[in-house]
């Protein structure tokens, strides 16, 4: 039995449509103030895509510098600031924002059948913050960069003389643009559902978003409200953190992860649920155990909450606590098994289709486990005791964020360039640059945890000679990997131009997007949509 949305005034005709979102308005200033959430997802895709590239190169020249020990292009001090600079950009300015406020932003009101967000003046707002927070961000290059890695740690962060405040003061400002996101996303699930979208109707990209928006709106201000305590400590000398002021630096650490952990989530529950999306449509199949991965979700989102003490196992917690914060950090791991079963059954037995975003997910699946895998051993205290603070970490952290989350971004960004674009890019070219990603990602994060399983600890600038042959694999890892990110902008944006014609439902998917016009038109919707079934139900 076929189960679809189903259009309440006329079926969805495959005809080209003249007027969509892009050339509904013209000028420069149609855009700067836009209140189209699907302008303002694309004017987030090209900001947060500028700030991966700048990440990324700050990435590359890290893992040059690391090829030999001693001296290579850079000193101790510079090292430090681009290590820095490398990891607040891709958290703060790039992954974190990646999936919600670009392709979330562009897709949910159309998954969700409404002609826009909740709030279309907060979500341009939201925009705006995020520019600041990110000029302030970027200006520390001009001031002396950060030297302090991308936490920030005190008592250091307070006592170094390069630019932490307009860092942690533009990390403050981000902070309010992920605030008003959630908060717009949740009004919008809560209120603007299609008539006949139940809960259990909700596509799972929404539930994923839901979760998402939950964890920003309440674990965000932790953040904002340390920082601001960490800048006052720096400019007036209050004694908060720093031992010698009658401050606690642990106390930063417990303030700091409260907010990071959950923002691990923040990162990686868009990602499932973009894969949560790609699964069914290119198995052709009903994805299994909807109800399971939609409830999923909310576990994680609830659980993520009492895990950051994980962090913080060789920081004199007491053994209660560590205990605790070990069997955390088991069960937070059982939704996400849940959610890798589902897509893994629903896969079974399919007709699946090896396109570019199918190939996106299966990276993701392979990847994603292995990060989850390993981050078990970091759980564990004995195990965690000789690993804390080595590669292993980095190793486990990059297979979580940039194995899980930037892997799903892009399968996101292939499956919905067309209806975003209304071009459908090589089809060839994206299958080579989905390898070299895989085959170059993989050469330089999976040797890392051999590094640090050996005893190489992470952020350093020199090491011993025995960890050289490591480290220059793992540099060509990253050389293999920056040529199929360039591959991908190549292809990408050449689909601009020379792009075929995409039609209104490429991929054969069953969610209201793919029943509206490619690109959609203003206002989403030529007619009323209505649901009537569940989303995800295929032709056997």
């Amino acid at each position: 039995m076929s189960t679809k949305y189903v259009d309440s005034v006329s079926s969805v005709e495959s005809t080209a449509h003249s007027e969509n979102y892009i050339n509904a308005k013209k000028g420069l200033m149609s855009w700067i103030v836009t209140l189209d959430h699907k302008r303002i997802g694309v004017m987030y895709l090209g900001s947060i895509l500028f700030a991966f590239m700048l990440g990324g190169l700050m990435a590359l020249l890290v893992r040059l510098e690391l090829i030999a020990p001693g001296r290579t292009i850079m000193g101790p001090k510079t090292y430090n600031q681009v290590f820095t600079l490398h990891g607040a950009i891709m958290v703060f300015l790039f992954i974190i924002p990646s999936i919600p406020a670009a392709l979330g932003n562009f897709m949910l009101p159309i998954l969700l059948g409404a002609k826009d967000v909740a709030f279309p003046r907060l979500n341009l707002a939201s925009y705006y913050i995020y520019v600041v927070g990110a000029i302030f961000c970027v200006a520390s290059l001009l001031m002396g960069a950060a030297d302090t890695g991308w936490t920030f740690y005190t008592p250091y962060s307070t006592t170094t003389g390069t630019s932490v405040v307009s860092m942690t003061l533009g990390a403050f400002i981000l902070g309010f643009s992920s605030i008003f996101t959630g908060l717009n996303f949740i009004a919008t699930i809560h209120k603007l559902r299609a008539p006949g979208m139940t809960w259990g109707k909700m596509p799972l990209f929404c539930w994923g978003m839901y979760a998402t928006s939950v964890i920003q709106v309440i674990a965000t201000p932790v953040l904002g409200i340390t920082l601001l305590l960490l800048i006052m400590e720096k400019v007036l000398g209050v004694g908060i953190f720093d031992a010698k002021l009658g401050g606690d630096p642990v106390l930063y650490q417990h303030f700091f992860w409260f907010y990071s952990h959950p923002a691990v989530y923040i990162m990686i529950l868009p990602g499932m649920a973009i894969i949560s999306e790609i699964i069914p449509v290119f198995s052709h199949k009903t994805i299994f155990g909807y109800r399971a991965i939609a409830l999923s979700s909310v576990a994680i989102a609830i659980i993520g909450f009492l895990v950051w003490g994980h962090h913080m196992f060789t920081s004199g917690q007491s053994e209660l606590a560590g205990m605790i914060f070990s069997f955390l950090t088991f069960l937070v791991a059982i939704p996400s098994g849940i959610k890798v079963f589902n897509w893994v059954a629903t896969m079974y037995k399919g007709s699946i289709s090896l396109n570019t975003p199918m190939l996106y997910a299966l990276a993701f699946l392979f990847l994603f486990t292995i990060g989850g895998l390993t981050g078990l051993f970091l759980g564990t205290l004995s195990v965690d005791v000789h690993l804390h603070d080595t590669y292993f970490v980095v190793a486990h952290f990059h297979y979580v964020m940039m194995g899980g989350t930037v892997i799903a971004f892009f399968g996101g960004l292939h499956y919905w360039w067309p209806k975003i674009t209304g071009r459908m890019y090589s089809e060839s070219l994206a299958k080579i640059a989905c390898a070299l990603t895989f085959i170059g990602f993989n050469v330089t994060f999976l040797t890392q945890f051999v590094l640090g399983s050996r005893g190489m600890p992470r952020r350093y600038y020199n090491y011993v000679d025995q960890f050289q042959p490591l480290h220059a694999f793992s540099t060509v890892g990253s050389w293999i990997l920056g040529l199929g990110f360039l591959l991908m902008a190549f292809y990408l944006l050449a689909s601009l131009k020379t792009g075929k014609k995409a039609s209104d439902n490429p991929w054969g998917g069953v969610t209201f997007e793919w029943q509206t016009p490619s690109p959609p038109p203003e206002h989403n919707f030529n007619y009323v949509p209505v649901a009537t079934h569940g989303p995800y139900e295929y032709k056997s």
